[in-house]
């Protein structure tokens, strides 16, 4: 790559209501934007820090600026891979990259990848973690969605997945744990899922504590997200989990993200694509791996007070592609 000027921010973009997952409440979603500039076209990506793996904004934004000089010198997408670690700052990065070749060369990203341009696709709608009756209320107001994905994790996920399903009772389900459940309820709470129709259940088990999964029959398939990062973290995860859930956070970019979706196709993984509370310039890329997923969760702007200009359109549960102004 031609030499280019990166420069690094950090934005705080308000929630239309708290987030409660089982780690704990969010207000705001807080994301490091690194943005490229050869003097006539700008590409930029944006990340979440992800505070599970010892991520923070401040060390995410350091290190993406610490990239300046690189960046200077020629640093292209393929060195980067090697120069920087799978994580929130690859990201950024790698996707400001995609975005800044796709300006110049004045194609789409798919098409500098050798796609299909992608197409709307189904998108979860998340249900925040909450007391049953809160959680039915909310899944009630969010029926008419195709797909609900239903945060657990709580004191009380029986009841409250039984109260959702009865809230939503035509809406497909999947339920994320973030880590919450332990060996010893773990049966109890998939019992709970396969009674209300649940499709799939993320994470249910901390990431070093997993092995029980392998040894109990699930009567839903699991899927490993906390549990997955990169590339390497796949072929582990064979005999535990039925799905990855691939994240460009984690993963470090859509370099790597697409590498994962292949790699988890041929292992037999039924893949999942996900994201974090951010604005539609994290859900742009994240589009384009979601063409090959069999569950699609990009409803962080949905969750914002607003989103940037130029963002992805949501309409009747789809998520559509995003407009070039916005990325790529």
């Amino acid at each position: 790559m031609a030499p280019v000027s990166l420069s690094v921010k950090t934005e705080r973009w308000p929630l239309r209501e708290p987030f409660a997952i089982s780690r704990g409440t969010k207000r705001e979603a807080v994301v490091v934007v690194a943005e490229i500039w050869d003097g006539v076209h700008r590409g930029r990506g944006e990340c979440v820090p992800y505070a599970r793996y010892g991520e923070s904004v401040e060390a995410v934004a350091r290190a993406l600026e610490a990239k300046a000089a690189d960046m200077r010198h020629g640093l292209d997408r393929d060195s980067l891979q090697a120069a920087m670690p799978a994580g929130a700052a690859r990201n950024a990065l790698d996707c400001a990259i995609w975005d800044l070749s796709a300006k110049r060369a004045r194609r789409p990203v798919h098409e500098l990848l050798g796609e299909p341009a992608p197409k709307p696709l189904t998108t979860a709608f998340t249900i925040s973690l909450g007391a049953p009756e809160q959680m039915a209320r909310a899944a009630g107001k969010a029926a008419s969605r195709p797909l609900l994905k239903i945060k657990l994790g709580g004191c009380a996920d029986v009841e409250s997945i039984a109260a959702v399903r009865r809230a939503a009772a035509h809406c497909e389900l999947i339920v994320d744990a973030n880590e919450g459940w332990t060996s010893q309820n773990l049966e109890e709470n998939l019992a709970a899922c396969a009674r209300a129709g649940v499709t799939l259940v993320e994470q249910p088990l901390p990431a070093d504590r997993d092995d029980a999964i392998a040894k109990i029959n699930r009567p839903v398939p699991i899927c490993a997200d906390e549990s997955v990062r990169s590339l390497a973290s796949l072929a582990a995860l064979q005999g535990k989990y039925d799905a990855v859930n691939i994240k460009l956070d984690k993963a470090g970019g859509l370099s790597e993200a697409l590498a994962m979706a292949h790699e988890a196709h041929r292992l037999g993984f039924m893949i999942m694509v996900g994201c974090m509370v951010a604005t539609s310039l994290s859900m742009a890329p994240a589009m384009l791996v979601a063409q090959r997923a069999r569950i699609v969760d990009l409803d962080g702007p949905l969750l914002l007070e607003h989103d940037r200009t130029h963002g992805i359109r949501y309409e009747n549960g789809l998520v559509y592609p995003a407009d070039p102004q916005l990325w790529g």
